[in-house]
């Protein structure tokens, strides 16, 4: 997932912040909490405000964290 991710990173980096987490880091036990960080690979797509727009748990096509990132930008 990482090359995925990270592609996706560069592709949007003028439009969408991105955030990496360790279960084990303590450092982001308050951010993990927020959002029920349940284990990796889990990636949540939050709003400006805070609000979670979506979520996905283990291995996921490319295409689906594109279409919710459109979506979201498009709003």
């Amino acid at each position: 997932m990482r090359p995925v991710v990270h592609g996706l990173e560069d592709r949007y980096k003028d439009k969408i912040g991105f955030v990496y987490m360790d279960i084990d880091d303590r450092a982001t036990e308050t951010l993990q909490q927020q959002l029920a960080f349940r284990g990796q690979p889990y990636y949540v797509l939050v709003d400006g405000a805070g609000a979670k727009v979506a979520e996905w748990q283990g291995s996921t096509p490319e295409r689906e964290f594109v279409a919710a990132f459109d979506r979201a930008l498009a709003e």
